[in-house]
C-alpha cells in the first residue's frame, strides 16, 4: 500500500528544459524515480514515401541505458527488441497527434527518448517529456522559418494506471506495476481526446465498472501532467 501519496495522485513530476546544447528541443523529465532524457531533432526532408506530398513527419526512438534498472541490461546494438519497437511506435503516434503535419512542410522531427533511470512508467514519461521537447523545437521553427504557429495543435501526455484487489492506483512505480492485477496506459491530448489506451489483465480480468474507475483515475493524472506541460512551454510562446 502506498505511503508517500494518495492512490489517485501521480508521482511528483519535474521537468528541466534545454538540457542538450545541440538538439532543437530537449528536456529531462522525472516522474518519481523514473528519469527520461528527451531530444527533438529537426531534419530538412522527409522519408522517401512522403516526398512531394508537402507534409512533414515525426518519428521516435526509445532506449534504456544498460544500468537504468536494478540489473544491467545489454544494449540493442544489432536488433531492436519487440518491446522497444512497440514503445517507439507508440511515442511516434502520440507525438503526431500534437502537430499539424501539413503545416510542418517537408521536414522530419526525430525524437530520442533515453531512459536514464527506470522505476515504472518509462513509456508514459517518455511521451509526456517528448511533447515538451517537440514543442520547444517547433517554437524555434516558427521563429526561424516563419512557420505557421498553428503547426502546434495540442499537447499530449500519458500516464499509467493499475488495479489491485479492486483498488485503482495512478502512475505506477515498478513494484506496483509488477504486482498489480491490471496494467493500463492512457495517452491523451490536452483537449481531452484519447490517442491510445493500452490495457492488460495481468492476473485478473476486469469489468466495465473497473475500466470506468481506471479511466477516471487516469484523467486526474493526465490533467496534472497537462498543467505542467503548459507551465513549462509557456515561456517559449508556442502554446496552441
Amino acid at each position: 500500500m502506498r505511503t508517500d501519496r494518495s492512490l489517485l495522485d501521480p508521482r511528483p513530476c519535474k521537468v528541466e528544459v534545454n538540457v542538450s546544447r545541440y538538439a532543437e528541443g530537449s528536456c529531462m523529465i522525472e516522474t518519481g524515480n523514473t528519469k527520461v532524457f528527451c531530444t527533438a531533432s529537426i531534419e530538412e526532408g522527409v522519408p522517401s514515401w512522403l516526398k512531394g506530398k508537402g507534409q512533414g513527419w515525426i518519428t521516435a526512438e526509445y532506449a534504456m541505458l544498460p544500468r537504468a534498472t536494478h540489473t544491467r541490461s545489454k544494449r540493442d546494438r544489432e536488433k531492436v527488441s519487440g518491446r522497444t519497437q512497440e514503445i517507439q511506435r507508440l511515442i511516434g503516434r502520440a507525438l503526431r497527434a500534437m502537430v499539424d503535419l501539413s503545416k510542418l512542410g517537408e521536414r522530419q522531427i526525430i525524437v530520442d527518448c533515453d531512459v536514464i533511470q527506470a522505476d515504472g512508467g518509462t513509456r508514459t514519461a517518455a511521451i509526456s517529456g517528448a511533447c515538451i521537447a517537440v514543442g520547444i523545437a517547433l517554437s524555434k521553427l516558427v521563429k526561424e522559418k516563419n512557420l505557421d504557429r498553428k503547426v502546434f495543435i495540442d499537447t499530449v501526455q500519458a500516464v499509467s494506471v493499475g488495479m489491485q484487489d479492486g483498488t485503482v492506483f495512478v502512475d505506477l512505480d515498478y513494484v506496483e506495476d509488477s504486482s498489480g492485477d491490471v496494467d493500463m496506459n492512457f495517452v491523451r491530448t490536452g483537449s481531452g481526446l484519447f490517442v491510445e489506451i493500452q490495457g492488460t489483465a495481468e492476473k485478473k480480468a476486469f469489468s466495465e465498472k473497473d475500466l470506468a474507475l481506471m479511466m477516471n483515475g487516469a484523467k486526474l493524472g493526465l490533467d496534472r501532467l497537462h498543467q505542467i506541460q503548459i507551465e513549462t512551454l509557456k515561456p517559449f510562446g508556442i502554446l496552441p
